[in-house]
């Protein structure tokens, strides 16, 4: 039996805390969208598994720790059975304040998507979520091995929640040596989930509109049995699909540095051509959404975007516009990356707030020529996440360094960040400690009216590949 508060299920059910992946972006994302709603900043936020006391270990023993702290906080494949979808989707809403809101943003996890929320003064609600379980025994070079671990667990989760898809991702150049000790899955809602609509209906004011953003990345993937699809390697990571080819450089570089051994990959056929990734919306998930809106007699509007760089650009101009309109010079800017964020000490600062997925090279030059191409900031403050792993995607800190640079007066680079990268650990307060330096420019403006950002968002995306609809 499912409880109506805080998450929990009575029983033998798994508190939705225990279930979301400790280190999952949506995690983080709902965590401070949550926060600035409510005034507040992230310095409680941390690191799922802070091992700032093995800096300088060597790599080896660095790898076995990060290991064995991961597995602390996966689930035991025994307590897969205890997953129930609902009471994720009940935590989740239930970190919001209690209070009416003019409009929600729903979907793919993205940074610029939190800014957007907290700008329009509404709450962001994942489409997904993210769970890690134990792989005795695996191994980081061999994605049959884990599609086989895997697939009698997504079977025993969608047993017990058959209105969801389980997309696996094996992807040692984003995981690391996590490939190797835990499976991941990402879990997508085929439905709108009971928890949402409630939450949606009570909480939404009269005709409040609803965003819904789509990542529509495309990737090679497995249709490896009803509701599981399997996929190895990921857009997120930097590479391509043809970097994970048994005969690929790249690839024996990536396995190199997780301590994998680089001559055995092997991977599943493919059974479709390229479907969308991992970050994607279930069609069936807009459709019931689309449905409730409808019968609500409330506006749906749609983002898409093939290339996160395009939404987290468009973002920033949104954000440039909108203080510029409440009379602010909105000519500071910070460089955001993976979990080093915190909207609510951006909008009290009045910074323009870039996002980069990750540390990649090719997320790091989307930095680049957004801030190329705009007007000139007075200060640009860098806050690049370390991902704890070396790969050869990754940008060094002189191309880090190129992005601080564009600033006219101020270039900064998070030196704590810096410190050990790439594979040190930096909690999401770091984010909070670095901003909380900035100085005020308060008051803070109105909230954006969901009219104007989808036009701002327009104008952005003609440009890029942003689609708005």
């Amino acid at each position: 039996m499912r409880s109506t508060r805080g998450g929990a299920v009575t029983g033998t059910g798994l508190a939705g805390e225990r279930i979301v992946a400790a280190d999952s972006t949506a995690r983080v994302l709902v965590a401070v969208t949550a926060r600035a709603l409510a005034g507040a900043d992230c310095a409680d936020l941390g690191h799922p598994w802070a091992l700032t006391r093995l800096r300088g270990a060597p790599e080896a023993v660095r790898r076995a720790a990060v290991a064995r702290a991961a597995a602390r906080v996966a689930l035991r494949p025994e307590q897969v059975d205890r997953v129930d979808a609902d009471v994720v989707a009940q935590w989740l809403v239930g970190q919001y304040p209690e209070r009416s809101y003019p409009g929600v943003v729903l979907g793919s996890p993205h940074g610029a998507a939190a800014h957007l929320a907290v700008a329009l003064g509404v709450p962001w609600l994942p489409a997904a979520f993210e769970v890690t379980a134990h792989w005795p025994h695996g191994a980081v070079h061999d994605p049959v091995a884990a599609l086989a671990h895997g697939a009698p667990l997504a079977a025993r989760l969608r047993s017990t929640n058959p209105d969801v898809h389980v997309r696996q991702v094996h992807c040692p150049a984003s995981r690391g040596v996590l490939a190797g000790t835990t499976v991941s899955f990402g879990v997508r809602w085929q439905r709108l989930p009971e928890a949402y609509a409630r939450f949606l209906t009570e909480r939404l004011a009269p005709g409040a509109p609803l965003l819904l953003l789509r990542d529509a990345r495309t990737w090679p993937v497995l249709d490896s049995a009803a509701g599981h699809s399997f996929q190895a390697g990921s857009p997120g990571s930097g590479l391509d699909p043809v970097d994970f080819h048994p005969d690929s450089r790249t690839l024996r570089q990536v396995l190199r540095s997780a301590g994998a051994e680089t001559d055995r990959w092997e991977t599943p056929a493919v059974s479709c051509a390229p479907g969308y990734a991992e970050h994607a919306v279930e069609p069936g998930f807009e459709l019931s959404l689309r449905d409730w809106a409808h019968r609500g007699g409330r506006p749906l509007h749609r983002v898409l975007f093939g290339d996160p760089d395009a939404l987290s650009a468009a973002t920033a101009d949104l954000y440039r516009r909108w203080l510029r309109r409440a009379g602010k010079t909105g000519d500071r800017c910070v460089v955001e990356c993976g979990r080093l964020l915190d909207p609510w000490q951006v909008v009290r600062a009045g910074l323009v707030p870039y996002w980069c997925e990750n540390a990649t090279r090719r997320s790091v030059a989307g930095a680049e020529w957004w801030l190329a191409g705009s007007d000139p900031f007075s200060s640009v403050d860098v806050l690049p996440e370390p991902p704890g792993m070396q790969s050869p995607a990754l940008a060094g800190l002189p191309q880090w360094l190129a992005v601080a640079s564009f600033g006219r007066r101020r270039r900064a680079l998070d030196r704590t960040c810096a410190r050990g990268f790439p594979v040190n650990a930096v909690p999401t307060r770091r984010a909070t400690e670095v901003l909380r330096a900035q100085p005020c420019d308060l008051p803070v403006p109105p909230p954006m009216r969901v009219t104007d950002a989808l036009a701002a968002l327009r104008d952005s995306g003609t440009r890029r590949s942003l689609l708005v609809c």
